[in-house]
């Protein structure tokens, strides 16, 4: 029986190159798939920032508002959401016995391995805000910092204090008239109830509970405690700033005012 091994021939090369073509596009759909999915990572990295600048916006609108609420909408597929409280947050005027007030904060940190977005290891940057805990001026009590660290890339949304001079007025005691000096500490408490972790769609909700005030006791003043030192210890971090109080001032009165906020999904 005779074969003709030119059919065969061909019978083989058209099995190779059909096996070869099924193993190309295989490859190709792999390929394709794991851009595809890089690509909704990184434009999900991107709303994520947005989002929470989004959220900083909602709950910087009501923290000094009692019973206020706002909410910012979070889409989360290839990240997490933590909400992290016992964040350790401790102000002090430095010399001033008793001018010192500790609570615990939280944060709100968006995480996101490198695969899917990377911007080079120990990449930091603020998107909102700055690595300043305090400051005696106007703007945002919220900081944004982006950062990347062993694999993951992750958006942390933590708040700082706020400390000024806001009057000084004569105060009549009998016979005596003093001038005194109130320094307004503002400080938001984010709270929430225990550490937890969210994917999918959902709204993160911020609901103003209380401000309250917690004024220090008068403190006299002279011209080498004219200049007063705020200090603000967060989680391991430590920042400061400097008021200087009025020339005619006598004595300084602290003012620690406190918002307190809750979180929840």
């Amino acid at each position: 029986m005779n074969v003709d091994k030119r059919g065969v021939s061909y019978a083989i090369s058209a099995v190779i190159m059909t096996a070869t073509i099924v193993v190309l596009v295989l490859v190709t759909s792999v390929y394709t798939y794991q851009v595809l999915e890089n690509q909704r990572g990184a434009s999900e990295f991107s709303v994520a920032q947005k989002s929470i600048l989004a959220f900083d916006d909602a709950l910087e609108n009501i923290a000094w508002k009692v019973h206020g609420s706002r909410s910012a909408r979070f889409n989360i597929e290839y990240g997490i959401l933590e909400l992290m409280p016992n964040k350790l947050l401790t102000v002090n005027a430095t010399g001033f016995e008793g001018a010192v007030r500790s609570l615990n904060t939280s944060y709100v940190k968006y995480s996101i391995e490198t695969r899917y977005i990377s911007l080079g290891e120990n990449y930091t940057s603020y998107i909102l805000g700055d690595s300043k805990l305090v400051s005696n001026g106007t703007g945002t009590y919220g900081r944004a910092l982006v950062e990347q660290r062993s694999g993951w890339i992750a958006v942390t949304l933590s708040y700082g204090v706020r400390a000024m001079e806001t009057s000084t007025i004569d105060v009549i005691d009998g016979n005596t008239t003093t001038r005194v000096t109130y320094v307004d500490i503002w400080i938001i408490e984010v709270d929430v109830d225990e550490w937890s972790a969210h994917i999918s769609d959902f709204d993160l909700k911020a609901r103003c509970l209380e401000v309250q005030t917690h004024p220090t006791s008068v403190y006299p003043v002279d011209e080498e405690n004219r200049l007063i030192n705020i200090t603000v210890q967060l989680d391991g971090e430590s920042d400061s700033t400097i008021i200087q109080l009025d020339d005619d001032a006598e004595s300084v009165v602290f003012n620690f005012v406190i918002a307190t906020v809750q979180l929840t999904i």
